[in-house]
């Protein structure tokens, strides 16, 4: 099983009224780990994430389309100074989609919580034409050893 451990930082701002990490701030924590986890950074020379393939920015020949998300909370969130950590993997590589999976975690072993699991479905899309667009070899080679079985969320709709 291998996973990307993506430490991101909580912001003062995130918090709501209650005191903890608001839903709207935990998609937002989500993203930053994905867009760290998978896309290239030019300003970087040494880049730390060896599934940042994708290019990004406005003048990519790649777009990315979130086509779904689903999020479960498990435990609600407040306020750490030390980061979170998003921890990735693929539940699913298909032909022109990848299924992005997530558990937003504090702590390790035996004192790790698990306080969000989540999945998103990203399409890509070729800028030029705006329509979908297969994952190349490179791309499926750099990610195959990060699939593994999907987040199973506790409840399922009937």
């Amino acid at each position: 099983m291998t996973r990307l451990p993506v430490p991101v930082p909580l912001r003062w701002a995130d918090l709501d009224a209650y005191g903890h990490v608001n839903n709207v701030a935990m998609l937002r924590l989500l993203e930053e780990a994905r867009i760290a986890a998978f896309w290239r950074h030019p300003e970087e020379q040494d880049e730390p994430w060896p599934t940042a393939v994708l290019d990004g920015g406005p003048g990519a020949a790649t777009h990315t389309f979130v086509a779904s998300t689903e999020i479960e909370y498990l435990l609600a969130l407040g306020y750490h100074r030390e980061p979170v950590t998003v921890e990735m993997w693929l539940g699913h590589l298909g032909g022109a989609s990848i299924d992005v999976c997530y558990q937003l975690t504090t702590g390790a072993g035996s004192e790790r919580l698990v306080y969000v699991q989540a999945r998103t479905t990203l399409v890509l899309v070729d800028a030029a034409s705006g329509r979908p667009r297969r994952i190349t070899p490179e791309e499926r080679a750099v990610w195959l050893p990060y699939l593994e079985v999907p987040v199973a969320m506790r409840r399922r709709p009937s």
